[in-house]
């Protein structure tokens, strides 16, 4: 009997999410008899993937099987997976990353670029979403403490959008942001501070709690985003993500503001 393996167990929750999503009428099969469950039976699904039935069931049960990258392409064609998804399928498949030595060093060139960007909101994070610096302009326009060197205790990018009101009850923007880190935690799944974060965050936030369990997957993109704020008015901004070459661990996230919102925030943080 092949036994369970932990690692695996992760793929076989996100097989079974996409699975169970998809109808026979999606994929073209003909439905017959009473379905005690939605979506596709593995059965259904290993038919598509030109896979045995046993063989996949050990797959999505979490045991010890390690398929090809063809079989993972054939499941994910099968599954109907977007190109996020099939990236995130392939990288829960790999055998676990070993937990790798930090390395947040900020040099003083990127810690001016930030501070230079004003009135634009900048900020890094590492890759636990940690926010490791920030301008004056992101601690206004996203609620955070002044930023200071000598701060004992690091604020998480992922539990301040989610307890610190930012999103409110906002369940779509809840969707997309847990979507986005999901996408960076399959780099690192065994890692103890990621899941001491998802624990955490299971207790104290509801949306987590409800949406964490859909698996969604969605990778951070360079987006328009657009929102109001009663103390600032309407905010108009372009997010563009960059990743220094020599670190790709942290990420250094822009909100280049409109001319007008530019203008106001410029206006507003002047006064503080």
């Amino acid at each position: 009997m092949m036994k369970e393996v932990p690692s695996k167990k992760l793929l076989g929750d996100f097989l079974r999410s996409r699975r169970e999503r998809l109808s026979p009428e999606d994929v073209g099969l003909a439905s017959y008899g009473r379905r005690r469950t939605s979506g596709l039976r593995r059965e259904e699904v290993a038919q598509l993937s030109h896979i045995g039935t046993s063989w996949y069931t050990s797959l999505e049960q979490g045991r010890c099987v390690n398929p090809s990258e063809d079989v993972l392409n054939n499941i994910a064609n099968a599954l109907q997976l977007t190109e996020d998804e099939r990236e995130h399928l392939h990288l829960l498949a790999k055998p676990a990353q070993q937990e790798r030595a930090d390395n947040e060093q900020i040099n003083m060139g990127l810690e001016q670029t930030i501070r230079a960007l004003e009135p634009n909101p900048a900020f890094i994070l590492n890759r636990y979403w940690d926010l490791l610096i920030w301008n004056r302009a992101a601690a206004f326009v996203f609620l955070l403490p002044p930023f200071s060197n000598h701060m004992q205790q690091r604020t998480n990018w992922l539990k301040h959008l989610l307890t610190g009101g930012l999103l409110g009850s906002d369940k779509y923007r809840a969707q997309v942001v847990i979507a986005q880190f999901r996408a960076d935690y399959a780099y690192l799944h065994d890692d103890p501070r990621f899941n001491e974060l998802i624990e955490e965050l299971m207790k104290t936030s509801q949306l987590f709690c409800e949406l964490w369990p859909l698996h969604d997957v969605q990778a951070v993109t360079d987006r328009y985003k657009r929102s109001y704020d009663p103390h600032i008015g309407e905010m108009e901004f372009e997010h563009v993500i960059l990743q220094p070459s020599k670190n790709p661990d942290l990420k250094i996230m822009i909100y280049t503001a409109s001319t007008d919102t530019a203008a106001r925030l410029k206006s507003l943080i002047s006064t503080l």
